[in-house]
């Protein structure tokens, strides 16, 4: 299992989401974006039809007809019934269950630092985890220590 943090430092998750959906796709890979929230669920759905008009990015809803078939399923939960191996956990919670993911972006900001840290911390008991820190610096990512 590889977990990369995503640290924001300016923007919202919805602006992080279709960047990482995109790169998932590209990959050959689906993705599952959790989020509690249903208003963060909903300003992801926005952002993902309107990142790019001529190429947006087929997606769903848990629980909507034809949710199991979609390259993109947005939801409150880790079930994910599109059979993706990646997760976004769109508002910075830990969730358990994504350990049984082959990648998961775990999306934060400054807010949940503290909480962030545990996380990372606690991966050094699970074998085979492999984590990477991404942080902003003039509106791109880098990779960081």
């Amino acid at each position: 299992m590889r977990v990369d943090f995503y640290q924001l430092t300016q923007g919202e998750p919805e602006t992080v989401a279709p960047l990482l959906a995109r790169a998932t796709l590209q990959a050959g890979e689906k993705l599952l974006v959790v989020a509690a929230d249903p208003n963060l669920r909903a300003r992801i759905d926005k952002a993902l039809w309107e990142d790019q008009a001529e190429a947006f990015l087929a997606h769903g809803h848990a629980g909507e007809p034809q949710s199991s078939r979609q390259p993109i399923l947005l939801s409150d939960g880790c079930a994910a019934h599109n059979g993706a191996r990646f997760v976004l956990l769109a508002d910075g919670t830990w969730r358990e269950e994504a350990s049984g993911f082959k990648r998961v972006f775990l999306v934060f900001g400054d807010t949940l630092l503290e909480q962030t840290r545990t996380v990372w911390r606690s991966l050094d008991n699970i074998e085979g985890a492999e984590r990477h820190f991404w942080k902003q610096e003039g509106g791109k990512w880098r990779e960081g220590p």
